[in-house]
């Protein structure tokens, strides 16, 4: 059996205590490999090792920093199809979107920061008459930690650890303990593509072991991490009292506010993307869709009628449009929210059960489901499911729909379908999220800023803002004479 190493210092090591957890195929339910539980002496070697790489790692130029990024994005796309099966085995999805999507987006966020960084430029500010000149210098941190989510795993991962190393940190960085493969599988990349040892450095394990010994180590001065707003809140607590930089990227319940002027066979195809695609597992899914009343019964039924044809099935089949769920607790959870919907009030639509797929008995599927809502005062309309399960509720005016839309604690992202520009432009200012998509979803430019509102979470990621949040600034003022 496979067993999932640490990769410490440029190279794979055993945990310290041998111990071992089981890694699941979602999409039989079987073990499949081993990982490694990791503990806080594991963090303190991967941290030593980023102390040491650090003062030379720091100071490499930046176009060969850039050279050995842009090595790894090139090796990532080499081994897409090896990459893109482990990932589909890992975390259940189906293998035409990782070799569509994930892979390939983990290989565009190390080819992005490798030149993003040749253009991160300090500013400069001189005083006329003064005879002042400020600089700002940006320097890096030193040893960062960076904790990624299962629902997208090296597709995340690699978004947190490029723009760390690009910038000239050093990093400890800990994948879920759910999803560990992609990650394991990036070491050799790293080694092949020339990263000198101990500037990544991969650890596995558990959340309150392996992750909150990053989170609480004295020394690693900033911390990006990607999951659920408990966990979030729970990190915030031991990190902010140490004074560590904080980039939470955290859960959303993200409404999909769609007009009766929209374009409507653009809207319905899109609409069931970005409900269910990666089984609805994306903290940018519109899980709150919200109709015009006008077309809201055409749309039930035509919404229905689409979702009702999409296939649910073995991960590895060409015709798979949903996979499994990533775990069987996952899967339980989504379950028991469908249940709840239905018991306070929700009208089941379409789906709501588990999918027994044959050769596959005790895979974690679970059906694509539609539930009409009358009232946003209940738990589904409220809570992140985290799965293929959306809401539909009717409004009758602009002021309705926006303040349904705002009605709820997270604010990742938003969805707006119409033709009406004047609508857009009010709407989007004033719906509290951090990302807004107008007549279309999930279009991402990564030199845009990333990030939540409200419980979805704190800071930005992406572009600039990245390699902002991976460097200190530092203003130097210097006066001088004119003779």
């Amino acid at each position: 059996m496979i067993q999932i190493k640490n990769y410490i210092n440029g190279q794979y090591c055993d945990p310290t205590t041998h111990s071992w957890l089981d890694n699941y195929n979602p999409s039989t339910g079987e073990v499949y490999s081993q990982i490694a539980e990791s503990t806080s002496d594991d963090i303190q070697s991967a941290y030593e090792a980023a102390k040491a790489a650090f003062p030379s790692w720091s100071q490499t130029p930046i176009e060969e920093r850039s050279r050995i990024l842009l090595k790894i994005a090139d090796l990532i796309e080499a081994n897409l199809d090896n990459l893109a099966e482990a990932e589909s085995k890992d975390n259940g999805k189906p293998l035409s979107l990782a070799k569509a999507v994930d892979i390939p987006r983990a290989s565009a966020n190390f080819r992005f920061f490798g030149n993003a960084i040749t253009q991160f430029a300090s500013e400069a500010h001189e005083s006329v008459g003064r005879n002042t000149m400020n600089f700002t210098l940006r320097q890096p941190i030193g040893v960062v930690g960076c904790i990624s989510p299962w629902n997208l795993p090296l597709y995340l991962f690699t978004w947190k650890v490029a723009p760390a190393i690009a910038a000239g940190n050093c990093v400890v960085a800990k994948p879920s303990e759910v999803t560990p493969m992609t990650a394991y599988l990036l070491g050799d990349i790293l080694s092949q593509a020339g990263l000198p040892k101990g500037v990544l450095n991969i650890v596995h394990g558990s959340g309150p072991s392996a992750g909150q010994a990053i989170v609480k180590h004295p020394d690693i001065k900033a911390i990006s991490f990607t999951g659920g707003t408990k966990t979030g809140e729970h990190l915030a607590r031991t990190a902010a009292p140490m004074f560590k930089k904080l980039s939470l990227e955290l859960g959303g319940k993200n409404p999909n506010l769609i007009f009766a002027d929209c374009d409507y066979d653009k809207m319905l195809a899109v609409t069931v993307k970005s409900s269910f695609a990666n089984q609805g597992q994306i903290c940018l899914c519109g899980s709150r869709i919200y109709v015009e009343e006008s077309i809201a019964e055409q749309f039930k039924k035509d919404f229905v009628e689409k979702v009702s044809k999409m296939q649910v099935g073995n991960p590895m089949d060409s015709n798979t449009n949903l996979g499994a769920l990533v775990s069987k607790p996952h899967m339980e959870k989504v379950l028991s929210y469908i249940d709840i919907a239905q018991k306070e009030g929700g009208k089941l639509l379409h789906g709501g059960n588990r999918v027994i797929v044959p050769g596959f008995e005790e895979g974690y599927y679970v059906e694509p489901t539609i539930i009409a809502v009358d009232t946003n005062d209940c738990t589904i309309q409220k809570e992140e499911v985290f799965g293929p399960v959306v809401t539909i509720a009717t409004f009758k005016t602009e002021e309705e729909a926006l303040a349904l839309a705002n009605d709820v604690r997270y604010g990742l992202s938003a969805t707006l379908w119409s033709k009406d520009l004047d609508r857009t432009m009010r709407i989007s200012k004033k719906l509290e999220a951090g990302i807004v998509w107008v007549n279309t979803w999930l279009n991402r430019d990564l030199r845009t800023p990333f990030g939540g509102v409200k419980a979805s979470g704190v800071g930005r990621e992406g572009g600039f803002e990245a390699l902002r949040f991976f460097t200190e600034p530092k203003n130097v003022c210097i006066t001088y004479n004119e003779s």
